[in-house]
Parts: C-alpha cells; sequence; structure tokens
C-alpha cells in the first residue's frame, strides 16, 4: 500500500517544498502525485521536485492527451523519467470537455481511441524506438527521442467506465480512478482485472475536509464537487451507476444558474461516501475504506481543516 500528497502544496511555493515533502515522507508517505485543472500542469512540478524528494514516487494524475502532441507528451515524460529514474509513474487521461475544448481549444473525440493509441506511441517513444506510424486517431512521422530515459516510465490510464476500464487493463500498468465511492470502487476493479488489470496499480485521490462542523465540510465539499458530477465523463459514469436523478436535477439547477439547488441536489449519502470529513479519527477510518476497496495508491488531498494543514496530512493517513 502506498499514500500520495497532492504537489505542488497550496500557499507553498515549489522552491519552499523540500522541507514538506520531508515532513510528510517522515510521517509514511510514499508517494507525491500532481494533477492538471487549472493550476500547474501535470509534469513541469515533478521535474522541479524531483530532487527535493530523492527517495519518493513521483506520479501524474493526470496528463491530459489532448491538450499536447503525442511527441511533446513524450519528451515532457521523458525529462521527468530522467529527473527521476525508475520512480516516476505517469497517468493519462483525455481529462474533460470543458478543459478540452474551452480552455485549450482542442476537439473531445473519439476518447477511448485517443487513449488507446497514446498509451501505444508512449510505449514506443519512451522505449527510444523512431515512430513511422499512422494511428487511428493521429500521425506521427519521424519522431525519435533525443534522450529517451534509461528507465522508462509506468504508464496509467485514467478511467471510469468500463471501455476504458477495459483499455487500461489491457494496455497500460495501472488505472488512475476520479470522484468515485468505495462502492464504486468495488464495482469498476472487476472490469479493468478482467482485461488484464490483475496485479497492476490503482490510483484514487480523495479530498479530505477535516472539519468538526459537517454541514460546513459538506457545504464546501458541494462547492467543490458539484460542477464536477453535472456534466462530462463524471456525469454519465454516474448516471449508469444509478445516480442520473441527482446528475440531472445539479445539472439542471447550474444551467439555471441555481447553484444553491444544483448544491442540495447532492445528497449527504453520496457525499459523505466522495470525500472524507469530520474529526482526524472519521477522515481516517473513512480513507481507510478505499484501501479495503482495492486501491494500492490512495491520494490523500487536504482541502480544507481545523488545525494547520500539515498537521492534518500527517495525522490521517491511515494506519
Amino acid at each position: 500500500m502506498r499514500f500520495a500528497a497532492t504537489v505542488p502544496f497550496a500557499k507553498v511555493p515549489i522552491p519552499e517544498h523540500a522541507p514538506v515533502l520531508a515532513a510528510l515522507e517522515a510521517a509514511g508517505y510514499t508517494d507525491f502525485w500532481t494533477q492538471e485543472v487549472r493550476g500547474f500542469d501535470a509534469l513541469t512540478p515533478l521535474a522541479a521536485l524531483a530532487a527535493a524528494a530523492p527517495r519518493a514516487r513521483l506520479g501524474a494524475a493526470i496528463a491530459g492527451v489532448y491538450a499536447r502532441g503525442p511527441a511533446l507528451l513524450a519528451m515532457e515524460a521523458a525529462a521527468v523519467a530522467e529527473a527521476a529514474p525508475g520512480r516516476f509513474v505517469l497517468g493519462v487521461g483525455t481529462s474533460s470537455e470543458t478543459i478540452v475544448e474551452r480552455w485549450n481549444a482542442a476537439r473531445f473525440e473519439r476518447p477511448a481511441a485517443r487513449m488507446r493509441d497514446t498509451l501505444r506511441f508512449l510505449r514506443r517513444a519512451l522505449a527510444g524506438e523512431r515512430i513511422d506510424a499512422a494511428y487511428e486517431t493521429f500521425a506521427v512521422r519521424g519522431f525519435a527521442l533525443d534522450r529517451p530515459p534509461a528507465t522508462p516510465p509506468e504508464l496509467w490510464a485514467a478511467a471510469l467506465g468500463p471501455r476504458m476500464l477495459a483499455l487500461a487493463g489491457a494496455e497500460a500498468d495501472g488505472v488512475c480512478l476520479s470522484l468515485v465511492t468505495p462502492d464504486d470502487v468495488r464495482r469498476v476493479l472487476p472490469v479493468f482485472e478482467a482485461a488484464g488489470g490483475r496485479g497492476k496499480g490503482v490510483f484514487l485521490r480523495v479530498a479530505v475536509l477535516a472539519v468538526a462542523d459537517a454541514a460546513r465540510a459538506r457545504r464546501m465539499a458541494r462547492k467543490l464537487l458539484a460542477p464536477y458530477l453535472a456534466a462530462g465523463p463524471y456525469a454519465r459514469f454516474h448516471t449508469a451507476l444509478g445516480r442520473g436523478t441527482e446528475v440531472a436535477r445539479v445539472a439542471a439547477a447550474l444551467a439555471r444558474r441555481e447553484r444553491e439547488a444544483a448544491y442540495a441536489a447532492l445528497p449527504d449519502a453520496w457525499l459523505d461516501d466522495l470525500v472524507a470529513h469530520g474529526s482526524l479519527d472519521a477522515c481516517r477510518a473513512q480513507l481507510a475504506r478505499f484501501v479495503d476497496a482495492g486501491v494500492t495508491t490512495l491520494g490523500i488531498d487536504v482541502i480544507a481543516s481545523d488545525l494547520p494543514w500539515l498537521d492534518v496530512q500527517r495525522a490521517v493517513l491511515p494506519r
């Protein structure tokens, strides 16, 4: 079992990360993983932090495959792999329509095929091969890395639905899940494992709100999660799992710009299974449920707390 903190840390400049990384490693964290929404990208911080955490595994969850060309993604991954030889995991994913089309001026088309083609291209490129091939969703002509990594990174794929889970099991070295409950993990992992994923890694990042006031914690969680759950792959995934009524209510309220109604449409029981909140003991117990469900690398992301952030980040580690 591995435990990851999300980097870069909020309100800590990258040049000042070293003592915080050391404190978390001493507390039992084995990994530091990035994300990619609208803060920093998923790969640059890992290259910058590799020397500050020379023993930890570094991971990206996830680097979007539409916002970069295939060759650029390979070059970025090669740089991190050289900075952290043998301890880098490249998680790739399609992201969402909002990030791809509205923010990056790309087309969100044929996501499963694009993921498959990207994984196959990266596997060859990071092994040092010269690529001159037409894939189903793109073509690469005459590309080879000048500095292929001595140890290519593991390639993990972000997945939710059955098609992408099967692709991750067959083509990737692990799977990155997101915004799922412990019961959801148990429901989706058999699809991943049946396609070849048995024994491979499973990453999941869980938001932690170590806040004694349950109503306040839930309100913060609702503000964070409602926009994700109302559209794109998360909406389709949770609808397929039987939460279509709730998803539709959240989406309709947001479309009317009625945010309070959207927040109210998220049931407490569903919210409580997606995040960990309450006392330190309660947060630890809730996080342990994801470990029991089959997650092998648990990302613990303390986004709110009554106590100093670093104290909570260290204390909520499941024992």
